[in-house]
């Protein structure tokens, strides 16, 4: 694997990947019933006794669940030692603290196969894989789509657009031209005043390079590393001047995340919830 890994640092206006706007909250109108709030308390309670007595369900979860707070989804991931460092796509302004996606919420996203290996779906999930380990997060997958909407996430706020996995060409997407393999990058709003949290996000793989390597002795390794490092991206690391890290941007035989990334992507897991 001999192409850059060359991939948006920084968040592109101009492609749609750049800071937004919080959707403005839903109005709120006033109810005429008192029986309203004792209903809604008994729903609640009916609700959790239900999902208390459900196989798999924590207590954290479940309070998650019925709307008694905001909680991780699971644990935060302790940074390992070793050596390598790592930087953050973005910080928060004024802060030391990243730019990264809610712990509280699971990260959805879907798959456009078109153009992609047989072994997309394997190769994918595989990478999300390793990137929740790394982090915490919590990945859900909606399944494939038509979607091609690499430059601008959907419409509106975009909250409840799914991060896009796809396959393309340079003539489709410019930014594939020339030594790169790969793009990825997130979509900030802010949530809260001077707070910004990423909502959705996008990957755009070479579809010519994935077809070249996939044949190839340990090919399926160093496309899963492309999509990791693509990954890495999209949750909030940019790259590292270290050959050593998965996120060097000119990555040409690592096939997991260094001890540098791990610590990149700790911290990035470890955000308070919003």
């Amino acid at each position: 694997m001999h192409r850059r890994l060359a991939e948006l640092d920084r968040l592109d206006r101009r492609c749609g990947l750049g800071t937004m706007p919080a959707a403005a909250p839903p109005r709120r109108t006033r109810g005429g019933h008192g029986a309203f709030w004792p209903s809604l308390l008994v729903t609640i309670v009916v609700l959790g006794a239900v999902l208390a007595l459900t196989p798999g369900v924590s207590g954290v979860r479940l309070r998650s669940l019925v709307g008694l707070g905001d909680h991780r989804l699971h644990h935060a991931v302790s940074a390992p030692q070793g050596r390598g460092g790592f930087r953050f796509v973005r910080n928060q302004p004024g802060s030391t603290e990243p730019v990264s996606y809610n712990p509280c919420r699971p990260i959805h996203y879907v798959v456009n196969p078109s153009g992609a290996p047989d072994d997309y779906l394997e190769l994918v999930q595989q990478a999300v894989g390793e990137v929740a380990r790394a982090t915490g997060f919590e990945f859900e997958y909606d399944g494939t789509t038509d979607d091609r909407d690499f430059g601008h996430r959907g419409g509106g706020s975009r909250t409840s657009t799914p991060v896009l996995v796809g396959w393309a060409t340079p003539q489709e997407v410019p930014r594939l031209a020339g030594d790169v393999a790969g793009l990825g990058g997130s979509v900030a709003v802010e949530r809260t005043p001077d707070h910004l949290t990423y909502v959705t996000g996008m990957v755009a793989l070479d579809r010519d390079v994935f077809a070249q390597l996939d044949p190839k002795p340990q090919g399926f390794e160093h496309l899963r590393a492309i999509v990791m490092h693509e990954l890495g991206h999209v949750v909030g690391l940019a790259h590292v001047d270290d050959p050593t890290q998965l996120m060097y941007g000119d990555n040409i035989g690592r096939t997991s995340f260094g001890p540098g990334d791990l610590r990149g992507l700790a911290r990035l897991g470890a955000v308070d919830c919003l």
